[in-house]
């Protein structure tokens, strides 16, 4: 455990990052937040419990500590947007998903606060990872960083409608190997509507670290909230859950299949 996020060290080629899973705001941060931001509805929530299977199944698995309304470790550090044009969340938020402010009028966090953000939450998860994946690749010459993520069904500010089920994001398929765009595509989960490379292409961490020239896969999953919560009340459905968490182990054994495939290739 780190000071700003945890680590659990794998044995398989596969490193699951939850980068919008951690719930703390340091109380200097906090005081400066709107009532409503701080409730932290944007959280990917609960996904540590999701992903069990993949801490017992032997992936690597990393965490954070703190909230995504601190700094979204999942955002280009230099600002530039993932999706040009269209409305999307900053480095450091200012608003909710829902359009309400995160912070309280004159309180938004200055350009040397944002660069204190910076260099104090985003870098050293950045960091874990790179040195990770370097980890993982040298020991079986290839590697997969899974990016897990949730959100709420319908979020009218990003998208209309409700969200599918499953909603992969491989850039395209530029961060993923011939081998796991198939697999992603062709794979069917029973019971659960599924979309790839649709509104989510996968964000800054699948971009900037997929590197499949150099046996370095990455995909995201944005998972929809209403497969595992109960939205309304913002809690955990166990049965929901159990029945979604059979579907993804069912995907994970065989992106662990693909991986074997591809290790023999390296």
């Amino acid at each position: 455990m780190s000071a700003t996020y945890q680590f659990i060290q794998g044995k398989l080629p596969v490193f699951v990052s939850m980068p919008h899973n951690g719930i703390e705001l340091p109380e200097a941060v906090r005081v400066d937040m709107t009532a409503s931001a701080r409730k932290l509805v944007d959280t990917d929530w609960y996904l540590d419990r999701i992903y069990q299977f993949a801490r017992e199944m032997g992936c690597y698995l990393i965490n954070p500590v703190y909230s995504r309304y601190l700094i979204d470790l999942n955002r280009d550090p230099h600002g530039r947007s993932l999706y040009p044009g269209a409305d999307t969340t900053e480095l450091c938020p200012t608003s909710q998903f829902d359009g309400q402010p995160v912070y309280l009028p004159e309180k938004l966090p200055s350009p040397d606060e944002i660069l204190f953000r910076q260099q104090k939450y985003w870098q050293p998860y950045h960091t874990k990872i790179e040195q990770t994946l370097k980890v993982i690749k040298q020991r079986f010459g290839y590697a997969l960083l899974f990016e897990a993520h949730s959100i709420k069904s319908e979020v009218p500010r990003f998208f209309e409608g409700q969200l599918a089920d499953f909603n992969f994001g491989s850039f395209n398929s530029l961060s993923c190997s011939k081998a796991l765009t198939e697999l992603i595509d062709g794979w069917n989960p029973q019971g659960y509507s599924k979309v790839v490379n649709g509104r989510f292409k996968g964000g800054y961490i699948t971009r900037h670290y997929g590197k499949p020239q150099a046996n370095i896969d990455s995909l995201q999953l944005e998972l929809s909230q209403a497969t595992y919560m109960n939205e309304k009340e913002m809690n955990y459905n166990e049965e929901k859950a159990r029945q979604v968490i059979i579907v993804i182990k069912d995907l994970f054994n065989r992106i662990q299949k693909v991986s074997q495939e591809l290790i023999k290739s390296c």
